[in-house]
């Protein structure tokens, strides 16, 4: 495989990846659609530094321990799946009834949901693991192509973000209203807790 057939297989499964609904998506548009376009961008940042994490994983071999080890795997799945489980109770036993404008604290807090939720994904460092190698060319440094086949998805996952957040802007005034916005948390709530179950239900 070449270097330009290796870029451009890559760049279409990782296209197709990134359009698959997910909970990555799911986060985006909650947030985009309740907290407004700048804290759906501060998720999609962490859902990048968590691609970027698992990259540097898998690139200095440490990912693929994943890929051997029960045990490991089993832990950072149930941190994972605790997690979601956790986000999901609070926005169902909490939702909020309004548009909160304060962005600061907010804001760190949708980066670290996208960090987080990503990071203790193993299903994300297993599909890492597996996936990026078929598309290093051979003779090239397995180091650089990781990061660079990353940065791919990363940019697609990024512009995809910026569709899905642009979109949420068409229906801003319904999706802000105080009774869409809780009704908002509960469903994504529950979209969580299945994504935790999910999860934890998932083998290698």
């Amino acid at each position: 495989m070449t270097v330009a057939d290796s870029l451009l297989a890559f760049t279409f499964a990782a296209t197709l990846l990134t359009l698959t609904p997910g909970l990555d998506t799911a986060l985006i548009l909650r947030t985009a659609a309740a907290d407004g376009s700048r804290r759906a961008f501060h998720a999609a940042l962490g859902i990048d530094l968590g691609c970027f994490v698992w990259g540097a994983l898998v690139a200095f071999g440490l990912g693929a321990l994943l890929a051997v080890s029960e045990v490991a795997y089993s832990v950072l799945k149930y941190c994972g799946a605790a997690y979601l489980c956790w986000l999901g109770v609070q926005m169902l036993l909490h939702p909020r009834s309004r548009f909160d404008d304060s962005a600061k604290a907010a804001g760190g807090s949708s980066f670290l949901r996208g960090l987080l939720g990503n990071v203790l994904n193993p299903k994300m460092g297993i599909f890492y693991v597996s996936f990026l190698p078929q598309f290093i060319p051979a003779g090239h440094s397995p180091l650089l192509w990781t990061f660079l086949l990353v940065s791919i998805h990363v940019l697609l996952g990024t512009l995809w973000s910026l569709v899905l957040i642009s979109a949420t802007r068409f229906a801003a005034g319904t999706l802000k209203k105080p009774g869409v916005v809780a009704w908002m948390d509960r469903a994504t709530g529950g979209l969580f807790l299945l994504f935790a179950l999910r999860l934890a239900l998932s083998k290698r």
